[in-house]
C-alpha cells in the first residue's frame, strides 16, 4: 500500500471511525482500524460488532493495499501533523504501517486486514427510506433516552424504527416512561417494516449526521440482522435487536381529566430547582394544579419537592388549567429529560388523577408524545 491523503481530512474520519473501534476487547484487531486503498479513495473502517463505521477520504494512490493498525495511536499521531498531505505506506512481506507527515514520521506494527471483520455494504442490502438528517437527528434526540439503560430486557434497551408509508416512527420505553416521535420520510416505503435499533447506536448514529445537509438512506440487510446508513462519505452500521416491541400506542392515554398548559422555560427550571431537594428522597417531585379564581384569571402550578435532612422547595409558575384541579408526583429527571428535549416554547400535559400515567407534548405539534408514569405521594 502506498497512499497520500489531505492530513485534515484523514483527522476527520479516524475521529469518525474511531467512535466504532473497541475498546476492551479479547480480539486485538477489534482495536484497530482498517486501512484500505484503492482507485482515488482511502478507506477507514472501525466496529466493536455493534455498530460499525466506514469513511471514504479522496487519496492519491500510488499502490492499492490494505492492513490494520491501532486505531487510537494512528489518530493520536495523525493529529499532531501539520495540514499537509500525509504519506502512508507498507512495505511487502512486513505488517507495519509507514506514516510520514511534514517533519515527522512513524512505523507502526499492524495485523493483517484478512482478520478484520467483514463490513456489510449498502449494495448488499435491500433499500428501506430516504430521510432527511435534521429531523432523523432531532427524532433520535428525543427518544433514545427514555430506552432502558440495562440489557436485562433487550427489546427494551433499543429503540423501534417503523417505517410505513410516508412516516417514519420513534419509540423507546424503560417501564417508567414512554417517548413516541413521529417524522416524515421522503417517499414512501412499498411496505410497513418495524426493527430495533440499540440506543447506544443511535447516538452514534446522531453524532455521524450532525453535519449533514444532504438525504440519506437507511437499509437492512437481507437477513435483517443490521441497519446501514449511508451519508455522502461515511457508512454506519448496527447490529439490530431480534424481538417484539411493546405496542406503544396501547399505553398512550387518549384523553385527559384535567389538561395543564404551561411556559416550556418557566416549567424547566421549576423542575430543576425541586430537582435538587428531590435527590434526596428518591427524585420525588409534586405538582399541584389550581385553576384562577375565574376564566379571566391565570391558574397556577406549584413544583415543589422535600427531604426530611434537607428542607423543601416551591415554584409556581402560571399555567392554563383546563378541567379539575390535582395533584400527581413524578421523578423529576424524567421530567428533565423530556423539558430538555421539547422545542415548543409552551407544553402540555396532560392528566387522568394522581395515580395513572401524565402526558407531556408540545402545546404546537402531536408528533412528540411522552408517557411518564406517576410515583406514590407520601405525606407532607
Amino acid at each position: 500500500m502506498d497512499v497520500s491523503a489531505p492530513q485534515d481530512l484523514l483527522q476527520r474520519a479516524l475521529s469518525q471511525v474511531g467512535r466504532a473501534v473497541a475498546t476492551k476487547t479479547t480480539y486485538p484487531v477489534l482495536s484497530n482500524v482498517l486501512l484500505e486503498a484503492e482507485g482515488d479513495q482511502l478507506k477507514i473502517a472501525g466496529t466493536n460488532q455493534e455498530i460499525g463505521i466506514t469513511a471514504w477520504v479522496p487519496a492519491q494512490v500510488t499502490e492499492p493495499g490494505a492492513l490494520t493498525v491501532d486505531a487510537r495511536l494512528l489518530a493520536e499521531f495523525v493529529n499532531t501533523l501539520p495540514a499537509e498531505p500525509v504519506h502512508l505506506a507498507t512495505a511487502p512481506g512486513r505488517l507495519v504501517l509507514k506514516v510520514q507527515g511534514q517533519g515527522a514520521d512513524a512505523e507502526i506494527n499492524g495485523i493483517d486486514a484478512e482478520e478484520f471483520p467483514r463490513m456489510p455494504r449498502v449494495e448488499e442490502a435491500g433499500a428501506i427510506a430516504r430521510v432527511d438528517p435534521k429531523t432523523l437527528r432531532e427524532m433520535i434526540a428525543q427518544v433514545e433516552f427514555a430506552a432502558a439503560s440495562d440489557d436485562s430486557r433487550p427489546v427494551l434497551a433499543g429503540v423501534l424504527l417503523r417505517f410505513n408509508g410516508d412516516r417514519l416512527t420513534l419509540a423507546a420505553a424503560d417501564g417508567f416512561r414512554l417517548a413516541v416521535r413521529e417524522g416524515e420520510l421522503a417517499a414512501p416505503v412499498p411496505e410497513r417494516l418495524d426493527i430495533i435499533v440499540p440506543a447506544r447506536a443511535l447516538r452514534e448514529l446522531a453524532r455521524i449526521i450532525a453535519d449533514r445537509e444532504e438525504l440519506i438512506e437507511l437499509t437492512v440487510t437481507p437477513s435483517r440482522g443490521q441497519l446501514v446508513v449511508r451519508t455522502d462519505d461515511v457508512e454506519f452500521y448496527s447490529r439490530l435487536i431480534d424481538g417484539t416491541f411493546p405496542d406503544f400506542r396501547q399505553i398512550v392515554p387518549r384523553d385527559f381529566a384535567t389538561r395543564l398548559e404551561l411556559g416550556r422555560d418557566d416549567f424547566l427550571s421549576a423542575v430543576r430547582r425541586a430537582g435538587f431537594f428531590a435527590r434526596d428522597n428518591n427524585d420525588v417531585v409534586r405538582l399541584n394544579a389550581r385553576a384562577g379564581e375565574d376564566e379571566l384569571m391565570p391558574g397556577h402550578v406549584e413544583v415543589s419537592a422535600s427531604a426530611a435532612e434537607r428542607g423543601s422547595s416551591q415554584s409556581d409558575i402560571s399555567a392554563v388549567v383546563h378541567g379539575p384541579e390535582g395533584q400527581i408526583a413524578f421523578n423529576s429527571r424524567y421530567l428533565l429529560d423530556v423539558l430538555g428535549v421539547l422545542r415548543s416554547t409552551r407544553v402540555v400535559l396532560g392528566m387522568n388523577g394522581a395515580n395513572q400515567a401524565g402526558v407531556v407534548r408540545g402545546a404546537d405539534s402531536e408528533a412528540y408524545t411522552y408517557v411518564i408514569m406517576p410515583m406514590v405521594i407520601g405525606a407532607q
